[in-house]
């Protein structure tokens, strides 16, 4: 997952010769039924879960059944489904950190959140505090890492250098595990962007929390499709943009 590399350290005017650790990013080459659909440049790891994760979130499979073969070679994988002929767009180019080539996103085109699950503050506060002990992320300072919150505790994360790729890894992880994603929030290290919600209402993922910011954009498509969005969980301190009933203890704010 990573690399040293050599450089040159300097603080208060001084200069060192030094090593430092560096995160792995790589081009994924996706095939399905024989065509090229994607190419995603990625962190090595869980890259089962990251096709699996990216077909369901991209709605080119209801779920990890549809599956009929995954083979991974190097640098390659090919996809064969049991509904072959089902359309699946343009070829898509996701760049680390980004979306890659996301359109102009509709609300009232996408899923709404069917879930009655609430968590508490601490719930949250708890999973984060968990979440940023990757050692990875401590290691290298170049990773986004994202993690499933259920029942009191984190049930699988994910490390990868964007956090679309670790939201698709950790989605794909709970298809193939038969996890309910509708008793889940998503917990993440990077900015709620509406591409991470987007990948939230298809998964049918409740709440996303996460210790950074978020978009306008992201706030108002969670609105209108029932998502609760956290944003700098830090300590024990959190802001609530949409659907507070979804965190105990808020009713008070609603009225």
């Amino acid at each position: 997952m990573y690399k040293t590399k050599s450089c040159i350290r300097t603080e208060t005017g001084s200069f060192t010769k030094g090593q430092h650790e560096v995160v792995e990013e790589f081009p994924l080459s996706v095939s399905l039924n024989g065509r090229n659909i994607l190419t995603a440049m990625v962190s090595p790891g869980a890259i089962e879960d990251f096709v699996t994760g990216f077909l369901f979130t991209e709605q080119i499979i209801e779920g990890a059944h549809e599956i009929e073969s995954l083979m991974v070679e190097k640098e390659r994988v090919s996809v064969l489904t049991k509904n072959p002929f089902r359309p699946v767009g343009a070829k898509k180019l996701v760049l680390s950190g980004c979306g890659g080539g996301s359109s102009f996103m509709d609300a009232k085109k996408l899923p709404r959140i069917t879930s009655e699950q609430v968590f508490s503050p601490n719930d949250i506060t708890a999973a984060m505090k968990d979440l940023t002990d990757s050692a990875l992320h401590k290691l290298t300072g170049g990773v986004h890492v994202v993690g499933l919150l259920q029942e009191g505790r984190l049930v699988h994360r994910a490390e990868d250098i964007g956090r679309h790729n670790a939201m698709d890894k950790v989605i794909g992880h709970a298809l193939k595990n038969a996890i309910d994603l509708s008793h889940t929030a998503a917990i993440s290290s990077g900015r709620i962007s509406s591409e991470m919600v987007r990948k939230c209402l298809v998964a049918n993922i409740p709440v996303i929390a996460s210790r950074g910011a978020t978009t306008s954009l992201a706030v108002d498509v969670a609105a209108k499709n029932g998502l609760c969005i956290i944003g700098f969980v830090r300590g024990s301190k959190m802001n609530i943009y949409t659907h507070p009933e979804r965190i105990t203890g808020s009713a008070a704010c609603l009225s």
